[in-house]
């Protein structure tokens, strides 16, 4: 098959190359030429994701994959396009579908008779069949079920590990009707690994419901943790060991706390659900716990040390979770953000980001060979690299909030730096 990626993301791109390592032609598309361009000379613009970096230029090599900024002609001549262009939430939660309604558009323009376009961006519930369908069907004159053919399968893969989950977990897929969902598992079946499970849904809005339900539930499902965390840590009890004891019980499946939650996936996709939906209430309130803990974190610092005011603290990664370099949503700003309104210099590090890029997200860059006088510290990301970390070597370190619960408590306070984590 000819196929065509629209958005070349750290999503998008392992969608292509896992594609184009089936033996299909792939057409990637981006509006970002650095990315275009990148792809088409074989290098990974997003390094770091395993088997991608590996494959993609042996694919580019032999013709199997290519790079356009034009969606247009990127996807005209496509069996198949699937569309991963982000939905987002703008800065008052309100759902933002201006990318992605662009790029439908041009999509809709550039195909033929008899395309299949599969929508894998996280959707609200009827996004697909009322607005992007007729986007599509206005864009190219073309009829849904009769000579345009429509589906959603939502991704369900986390950056670093696409390929791997692509083969670990079901791909969840239905289309607008019957014919096109008959495609869509067709296309999934060749395009994907032998023995990947295709699992047909009823509709695509119990497709597009499937991804809000389980990221929804991590969310909710954190911020109890986090509730728990608050609750042990007023009276002295360890949190990580009630919730490895309860899970001991086959139907307890607490989830860990932590200084907040982070990425693209799980702090924004609830608002898709509640923002139709005023009556739900359990995402609402998780939301309100998990972007609170940042603050909570900065309290228990001033608990232990008194005012930060014009005291130097350090915010230990970026990052939204450990070992990416990915920073979407990522708690490291609300923290950021608590600290400054505390009135404390706050400084930022991750092995992951140069010393610009952290002062560009309006942190004052540190390295632990400066010699700059650290007050506090507060863990955020748990990448590797912290775990081996000399604290008793950063000048000045009087405290470490262990936002991950990350870092062995004994061996903090071993360095002569008292240790606070979230519950513990």
């Amino acid at each position: 098959m000819k196929v065509a990626v629209v958005g070349l993301g750290q999503i998008g791109l392992p969608l292509a190359v896992q594609y184009a390592s089936r033996g299909h032609t792939v057409t990637g598309c981006d509006v970002d030429p650095d990315v275009v361009a990148a792809v088409n000379g074989g290098r990974p613009p997003h390094p770091g994701e395993a088997e991608v970096d590996e494959r993609l230029p042996q694919l580019v090599a032999d013709g199997l994959l290519t790079a356009t900024t034009d969606d247009r002609d990127g996807v005209a001549g496509a069996d198949v396009v699937v569309v991963i262009v982000p939905v987002a939430v703008d800065a008052e939660r309100q759902v933002d579908f201006g990318a992605i309604d662009a790029a439908t558009r041009e999509v809709g323009s550039g195909i033929g008779s008899g395309t299949l376009v599969i929508f894998e961006t996280t959707l609200p519930v009827g996004t697909t069949r009322d607005r992007l369908a007729p986007l599509l069907a206005r864009a190219s004159g073309l009829t849904p079920e009769r000579d345009l053919f429509v589906a959603f399968s939502p991704e369900r893969v986390l950056v670093g590990r696409v390929l791997a989950d692509l083969r670990r977990y079901p791909k969840v897929v239905a289309g607008i009707g019957p014919e096109s969902t008959a495609r869509a598992r067709a296309f999934y079946e060749a395009a994907l690994d032998p023995g990947t499970e295709i699992r047909v849904v009823s509709s695509t809005e119990a497709a597009e419901m499937t991804k809000l339900a389980e990221t929804t539930y991590r969310d909710v499902n954190i911020a109890l943790a986090n509730e728990y965390a608050r609750y042990a840590a007023e009276r002295g009890i360890d949190v990580i060991e009630v919730i490895d004891a309860a899970n001991s019980q086959p139907y307890s499946h607490v989830h860990r706390p932590g200084v907040g939650v982070g990425g693209h996936c799980i702090p924004v996709y609830p608002y898709f659900l509640f923002a139709d939906s005023p009556d739900m209430q359990l995402p609402r309130v998780a939301r309100q716990v998990n972007d609170g803990m940042a603050q909570w974190a900065v309290a228990a610092a001033e608990r232990s040390l008194g005012s930060l005011r014009d005291q130097p603290v350090l915010v230990l990664g970026v990052a939204y979770r450990g070992d990416v370099r990915e920073d979407a949503f990522s708690s490291a700003y609300a923290l950021r953000d608590a600290l400054h309104v505390a009135g404390a210099r706050v400084h930022g590090h991750d092995p992951h980001y140069t010393d610009e890029e952290l002062a560009a997200r309006r942190f004052v860059p540190w390295q632990l060979d400066a010699g700059t006088q650290i007050k506090a510290a507060f863990l955020q990301a748990d990448h590797a690299a912290y775990r081996d970390l000399d604290l008793g070597g950063i000048p000045g370190l009087e405290l470490v909030i262990d936002g991950r619960n990350a870092l062995d408590p004994a061996a903090v306070r071993a360095a002569g730096v008292q240790y606070v984590g979230i519950g513990r």
